[in-house]
């Protein structure tokens, strides 16, 4: 694929017109870079039998140890026959565990073992390295605007949630 000039792209469409046709070329780029930003981890996840919904699940569950199932449902908006199937694999090779809670027996709290930690960590370093690439081709100062504008991509009404959650999950691994 060829260069892309940004200039050129920019230069087609104010994204600020809200009466024009809709912006083909940053809905494209979001398709494309979504593409490949996945690619590097669907490699490895196949070689497991996995999907992207596996990715997702353990991404989210090693973030955030001791998530229970209910929370896990409402972040990804998929059903729970689709998060049991996933899960039950997750569960079966041996990547994730389910704990009872300890105030409430009947909470299922979800852990990564071992091994779930090191398949997370393998994912995320691979996607790290593709955005780290991108954010050194922008310059200074790419990673807080590229931040600015998913944050603003995200629903109004869940955003400060969202970017509590991510704070959270920050924290939390700050302090191990």
């Amino acid at each position: 694929m060829a260069d892309i000039n940004v200039t050129a792209i920019k230069a087609r469409r104010p994204a600020d017109d809200p009466g024009s046709e809709p912006i083909w070329d940053l809905i494209e780029l979001l398709f494309f870079a979504y593409r490949d930003f996945v690619s590097d981890p669907d490699e490895v996840l196949a070689k497991f039998g996995f999907g992207r919904a596996h990715h997702r699940v353990l991404h989210f569950v090693n973030r955030n140890p001791g998530m229970k199932v209910a929370d896990l449902l409402e972040l990804l908006r998929i059903t729970k026959q689709s998060l049991g199937r996933v899960l039950k694999q997750l569960v079966d090779q041996g990547y994730i565990v389910q704990r009872e809670g300890a105030h409430d027996r009947r909470q299922r709290l979800l852990h990564v073992t071992e091994k779930g930690r090191a398949l997370a960590l393998q994912l995320a370093t691979l996607q790290t390295e593709r955005i780290a690439a991108a954010l050194k081709e922008l310059g200074p100062g790419a990673h807080e605007e590229a931040r600015r504008f998913l944050a603003a991509m995200i629903d109004r009404e869940d955003r400060a949630g969202v970017l509590a959650f991510i704070e959270s999950a920050d924290e939390a691994r700050r302090r191990t």
